[in-house]
């Protein structure tokens, strides 16, 4: 999983962070306009971190592994 959102990070010309912090900022927007549709990007992200087993450790591991 971490893999697909690093590719698709470096596509767009962002860090994994900066997708994750536009994901919840989406999420937030969300409920703010409630009654507002979600778009089916954004639906088909809804849980895709559900059951996820990273933690601080893997994310520090990653930020090495990227800054080498």
């Amino acid at each position: 999983m971490f893999k697909r959102a690093k590719r698709r990070a470096d596509r767009l010309g962002k860090s994994v962070s900066q997708l994750v912090a536009d994901y919840f900022t989406l999420i937030e927007s969300a409920e703010m306009n409630a009654g507002t549709d979600i778009t089916p990007r954004v639906q088909d992200m809804i849980g895709s971190l559900k059951g996820a087993a990273a933690n601080e450790a893997d994310y520090r591991r990653h930020l090495e592994e990227r800054n080498r």
